[in-house]
């Protein structure tokens, strides 16, 4: 095969995967009244089971974030009216693991609510999403993790149409929560300072971006006092005994302390004593 016929079959197979995702989508596989998680992959949905996020006793170190966030989702639950979040700041303190387990505790409790985790990269398929849920009797997050545009992307006014007055508005049994390593989601580039046509354009989608969420959590990172009471809780409901400088010489030789620098050296203790986490 030559390498004229190899740039053809790449094209051709690059159209294909363009058609595919422009086909109508098929009857759902799942039953969207009963799961408690799914994943939407653009084209459709599948159940994740067991949804088995971290209990949402042991986050530790983020209790003001908990507070407002369960508050926050148990009145979307119960049909009042509720916010869309973003969970916005330092990598590996939980905004993830919050955003599920805070659907988890409520599930337990009774309330009617299911996540959705949507990636990040194809909002253009969230509309699709939309019209499946609006025809179900029960109240959903959409969860979109680490989201970020790269400069010049659409993304940006498609989200704020989603969230706020747009054609492809979510119905109101649907609220995004959102998590971002950034307050504004988008970084504000000098190049846009410099762009000769009506420069503040694109600063102010971005500003205009974050303003539509009502409710933004900011997750910072942890002092060593809150690293070490992360481990410390972890360590109790494993039944694992640690000593305080080698917890923290497990974050030195990481060059950061966080929650997910803090389940990691439970993991090793755990390898170390021979047991499962499990």
């Amino acid at each position: 095969m030559t390498m004229a016929d190899e740039g053809n079959k790449d094209v051709l197979k690059r159209i294909a995967d363009a058609l595919e995702r422009l086909a109508p989508s098929t009857a759902s596989p799942v039953d969207w009244a009963k799961g408690e998680a799914f994943l939407w992959d653009g084209r459709g949905p599948r159940e994740i089971a067991p949804f088995n996020p971290v209990d949402i006793d042991l986050l530790t170190g983020i209790d003001q974030q908990k507070t407002r966030l369960l508050e926050n989702t148990s009145r979307h639950a119960q049909g009042h009216a509720a916010h869309d979040v973003l969970l916005w700041g330092s990598r590996g303190m939980g905004k993830s693991a919050l955003a599920k387990s805070v659907i988890r505790a409520l599930q337990v409790q009774g309330e009617d609510i299911a996540l959705v985790d949507a990636p990040s990269d194809q909002l253009e398929d969230l509309p699709a999403l939309f019209e499946l849920l609006a025809t179900v009797r029960r109240r959903f997050i959409i969860f979109i993790d680490d989201i970020g545009f790269v400069e010049g992307s659409s993304e940006p006014r498609l989200l704020r149409s989603m969230l706020e007055g747009g054609a492809s508005q979510r119905p109101a049994n649907v609220r995004l929560y959102v998590t971002s390593n950034r307050r504004h989601i988008v970084s504000r580039q000098m190049s846009e300072q410099d762009d000769p046509i009506n420069p503040r354009d694109a600063v102010d989608d971005q500003l205009a971006l974050s303003d539509r969420f009502g409710l933004r959590l900011g997750f910072h990172a942890a002092s060593q006092d809150d690293y070490l009471a992360i481990i410390a809780r972890y360590a109790e409901a494993h039944g694992l005994d640690f000593e305080r400088e080698d917890a923290l010489l497990w974050a030195k030789q990481r060059g950061s302390r966080s929650g997910r620098v803090a389940w990691q050296y439970i993991v090793e203790l755990a390898g170390r004593a021979g047991s499962s986490l499990a």
